[in-house]
């Protein structure tokens, strides 16, 4: 069996695909080899995964953005992630939180927001680039908090987060597991998380719900696919073992280390998820007016 990750080896995404390709691997009785497709944001290892048949024997480890946002920003893909590709389960998530230079004079989240409301143009936040989650979580912030900042594009987040760090953009929306160092060592304040509830490493910081900013609330996540027309029972088969690794505790240890929360679905969960998902970014996408190259 193949498990494709449409990004590079050592993120999160890859490292939940290698955590459950070795527990499959033994649960099926059958080597699971994790590929790394990278490129276009994800789109190639999608098309790959699209274009393989549909025989239970190829998996793909989408995620958000390459499921639910990149059909909004490519408008020439050639297939569609939802209709080519059927759920299988979920797998992880990642809250981000809002980072602010230490100097940004906003003792809290609600003052950063008034400040921003106030100084439309004055202040800028830094993204892995336009399109990514850091991008696209920010601009969901923007437009909740009806204000103006000015959008840096990085390539990727952690040139973004120096920045941050140095102050020459002055906040940002990352990923809670690459902020979380910078956050408990005061080289930036964390003033809100974008998820349902508190980030359990930084019990203190409120939720954007609680500052007022329900509809900035936002998580990153990743979901198990395959090629559409793959058999039920075996999507049913899948299924039944990601959900028995991911309740495992010595899973869960491991995504934790990688910044991951371990998140698991039915098929038809995952199917609602990526249908709220993809209209919720969709209207990110065409009320921020945002393009990709």
């Amino acid at each position: 069996m193949r498990f494709v990750v449409p990004f590079p080896a050592g993120g999160a995404t890859d490292v939940v695909a290698r955590v459950l390709a070795e527990r499959m691997s033994v649960a099926l009785g059958q080597p699971v080899v994790v590929e790394n497709r990278t490129g276009s944001g994800g789109n190639l290892g999608m098309e790959n995964v699209v274009r393989s048949p549909a025989d239970g024997h190829t998996l793909l480890m989408g995620t958000m953005g390459a499921l639910t946002i990149n059909p909004h920003l490519y408008k020439d893909m050639g297939f569609d992630p939802l209709r080519d590709l059927a759920p299988v389960s979920m797998a992880f998530g990642t809250d981000h939180l809002l980072i602010v230079n230490p100097k940004v004079a906003a003792p809290d989240a609600r003052r950063f927001v008034s400040l921003l409301r106030e100084n439309p143009g004055k202040f800028s936040y830094g993204s892995a680039g336009s399109g990514s989650s850091t991008h696209m979580v920010a601009e969901l912030f923007r437009l909740s908090a009806e204000a103006e900042p000015l959008h840096v594009p990085y390539r990727g987040s952690a040139p973004a987060l120096n920045d941050t760090v140095a102050g020459n953009v002055q906040f940002m929306l990352d990923q809670a597991p690459s902020a979380l160092a910078m956050v408990q060592g005061g080289q930036v304040r964390a003033l809100a998380t974008t998820g349902t509830k508190r980030f359990p490493l930084l019990p203190d910081v409120p939720t954007v719900a609680e500052i007022g900013l329900p509809g900035a609330t936002a998580t990153s996540w990743g979901a198990v696919m395959v090629p559409a027309g793959t058999p039920a029972p075996a999507v049913a088969q899948m299924n039944a073992v990601i959900r028995a690794a991911l309740a495992d505790p010595a899973v869960q240890a491991k995504l934790a280390a990688a910044g991951a929360d371990a998140v698991s679905s039915t098929p038809e969960e995952l199917a609602t998820i990526n249908a709220r998902e993809s209209e919720k970014w969709g209207r990110v996408v065409r009320e921020a007016k945002i393009t990709v190259n």
